[in-house]
């Protein structure tokens, strides 16, 4: 029977982080289900899911703290369990691009959270506009709406939000 460990493994960024850790989850018999991976300044984050029986992952634990140390990573590794699926729940691309400024994320997951819908994925980024070298961000995210709730009258409330906080947003129903 397969069980999930999600690991997260932070450091300096450098050419073959991705290798070093990847190969270890293949050495052990481990199967990766999921991850993301981004530079963020001069540091490397990754964040995978990754299956396997109770002995792959109980190596792949050790070998991990090896390859943490030799790499100077931190590196985390927690046990979980497959979400369940909610049927009850429509999944909402939303996308914003706005000039840079403190609180945008803060603001967005405030929005979201007082009316109970799950954020279920956040990526943001800062740019410099094309032409005028401003200061811009952008954030993409999927968010989790209950069934029973009225999506025109939340789409109105959140163009009304993004407005007031001259936010130029997208909110539509993810295309499978």
């Amino acid at each position: 029977m397969n069980q999930l460990i999600v690991i997260t493994a932070v450091g300096s960024d450098r050419a073959g982080v991705v290798h070093d850790l990847t190969r270890a989850v293949l050495d052990c018999g481990g199967n990766i289900a999921e991850s993301r991976m981004t530079a963020l300044g001069s540091e490397f984050a990754m964040l995978l899911m990754v299956s396997g029986n109770w002995h792959t992952l109980a190596r792949l634990e050790s070998e991990l703290k090896k390859v943490g140390e030799e790499g100077h990573l931190t590196v985390t590794v927690r046990r979980t369990e497959s979400r369940p699926q909610r049927a009850d729940m429509l999944p909402y691309a939303v996308d914003v691009i706005c000039l840079d400024q403190p609180g945008i994320v803060f603001n967005l997951a405030s929005f979201f959270a007082s009316r109970d819908i799950d954020i279920a994925e956040l990526n943001t980024r800062s740019y410099a506009a094309a032409h005028t070298g401003a200061a811009m961000f952008s954030v993409q995210m999927t968010v989790n709406i209950p069934g029973n709730m009225q999506i025109a009258g939340l789409r109105e409330e959140f163009m009304d939000f993004c407005d007031q906080l001259n936010l130029d947003a997208i909110m539509e129903p993810v295309k499978s």
